[in-house]
């Protein structure tokens, strides 16, 4: 399997969310969708939903992340979820445990959906193909981080009611950002203009083949963008 090749279980919904790459323009859609219809219970008296009470998500970090790790377990408690928290600094992993020997000892537990950041590209396909629960990647080296990409289109949308039409700068080190190149694919999906803009030596030299243009001087993209990133 690729990077950003598409998974379905047999009911035609995502079995892994690993990349949005292999993403098509009506499911990333309705995965923006679905987000929207869940913004209001941060407002609510009772903060939860029961969409996935009785599961078991693991948190299954091997980088340190606070803001994404936090964010997964504000949001998997919102919607009822049971939760196992995992920090490879504190686990058999630092006595040279292997990912899928750690892995498989936590799916003994009965794991239903494994939430994992590893410094590793493609350490999430790679899971996919050794285990039986779902994967969802928080991030995997300099690859790709989708979940993040999700939740900036869905702040443009918020904002400015569509991504369609609207031109993006991503500034900074797009050649170690996996959140950029998640962005770009998410934002030329939905039908945005992006141009990148930093130093030529932090920009990819073939990522202008994606569809992007780049621009190296701050000011004339910050007045050319809808949106910087």
């Amino acid at each position: 399997m690729r990077h950003g090749s598409l998974q379905l279980d047999s009911e035609g919904r995502l079995r892994h969310f690993l990349s949005i790459q292999g993403l098509n323009h009506q499911l990333l859609n309705d995965i923006l969708d679905t987000a929207e219809s869940f913004a209001g219970v941060a407002e609510q008296s009772v903060k939860k939903v029961p969409l996935l009470r009785g599961r078991i998500i693991t948190n299954l970090f091997f980088e340190n992340s606070t803001r994404t790790r936090l964010s997964f377990e504000l949001a998997e408690k919102r919607l009822s979820a049971d939760i196992i928290n995992f920090s490879a600094a504190q686990s058999s992993v630092k006595k040279g445990e292997s990912l899928i020997d750690t892995v498989n000892n936590i799916l003994s537990m009965k794991v239903d959906i494994i939430v994992m950041r590893h410094p590793n590209e493609g350490a999430g396909d790679f899971l996919a193909k050794h285990v039986n629960a779902r994967i969802v990647n928080a991030g995997d080296g300099a690859h790709e981080h989708p979940t993040q990409a999700l939740l900036d289109s869905f702040s443009i949308r918020e904002t400015l009611g569509q991504v369609k039409g609207k031109k993006v700068v991503i500034i900074g080190d797009i050649l170690h950002s996996r959140v950029a190149l998640s962005n770009i694919y998410a934002l030329l999906l939905q039908g945005a203009e992006v141009k990148l803009c930093g130093p030529t030596t932090l920009i990819p030299k073939y990522i202008t083949q994606l569809g992007v243009s780049y621009e190296k001087n701050l000011r004339k993209a910050l007045e050319w963008c809808d949106v910087a990133n």
